[in-house]
């Protein structure tokens, strides 16, 4: 069994990684062939610059918002999960379990684009950076909720009359105290949204149209409808979006199964 996991894996993942590097390094005429095979004729500096200056640095433009985007949605989400958690494992009262209801419920249901685009238009947030950071914090609130809180039930409540005892008020409780402790699903929580927002496709081009607001998926989507005999160059743009991730997960892979398992010890 073990064998037929390591087969499949390769015949998943690697096989079309190894199809788009190669591609991607191909001229446009071997690339046309649409083949896994060694490039006759390296062009990767060719294929790279053409990329990057393709529609006045287009693929520029949407690292950097991507980057921003994924940045502020992340470090938002990390910060307001946790604090949710705290008070949702900590203190219980009658409204805890409709709470509790609330983000199972966001987590479930499924999003409503028009409704959203409508709230976003009457807040003067529809097309901008500001309204799709928004969403993802949204979107991706209720996961992490359901991480930190599953992780906060096995931090002892000795610790916190402990620093209740020494003076420490609530934000201190949480930022020197609780928020440390912490580390190992924060961890994985950054990684694990990091990845889904970076890659995200469909939130950006609802609610942020336009080249001003592109990120790298949209950028892929578009240089597919301007290039689609150029397979070398298509292939070499995926390959540059791919990089960012595949190396967050390389560094921290480790910490992402450490940090989903450490909350199924205590719920």
């Amino acid at each position: 069994m073990g064998g037929l996991a390591v087969l499949a894996s390769v015949v998943v993942f690697l096989v079309p990684f190894a199809f788009i590097v190669t591609t991607a390094l191909m001229d446009s005429q071997q690339a046309g062939e649409f083949a896994l095979a060694w490039p006759r004729n390296l062009q990767f500096v060719e294929n790279l610059t053409t990329v990057l200056q393709a529609r006045d640095y287009i693929l520029v433009i949407a690292f950097i918002n991507s980057t921003v985007l994924t940045v502020v949605s992340v470090t938002a989400l990390v910060v307001l999960g946790a604090m949710v958690a705290f008070v949702l494992q900590r203190r219980k009262s009658r409204l805890t379990g409709l709470v509790n209801f609330l983000v199972l419920a966001g987590l479930i249901m499924p999003p409503a684009v028009v409704p959203t685009i409508w709230v976003l238009q009457k807040l003067g947030l529809f097309g901008g950076m500001p309204g799709l950071i928004l969403v993802e914090i949204a979107y991706g609130l209720s996961f992490t909720i359901l991480l930190f809180r599953a992780f906060l039930g096995t931090v002892p409540r000795e610790l916190d009359e402990a620093a209740i005892l020494d003076g420490a008020g609530p934000f201190r409780l949480f930022f020197r105290v609780i928020l440390p402790l912490l580390r190992p699903v924060t961890v994985t929580i950054i990684v694990v949204q990091s990845v889904n927002i970076f890659n995200d496709f469909t939130n950006p081009l609802y609610f942020a149209p336009g080249d001003a607001n592109a990120t790298v998926q949209l950028t892929l989507f578009n240089f597919q409808s301007q290039n689609l005999t150029s397979y070398n160059l298509l292939f070499m743009d995926i390959l540059l979006i791919t990089i960012p991730p595949l190396i967050m997960y390389l560094f921290f892979n480790r910490q992402i199964v450490a940090g989903m398992t450490s909350g199924a010890v205590k719920g």
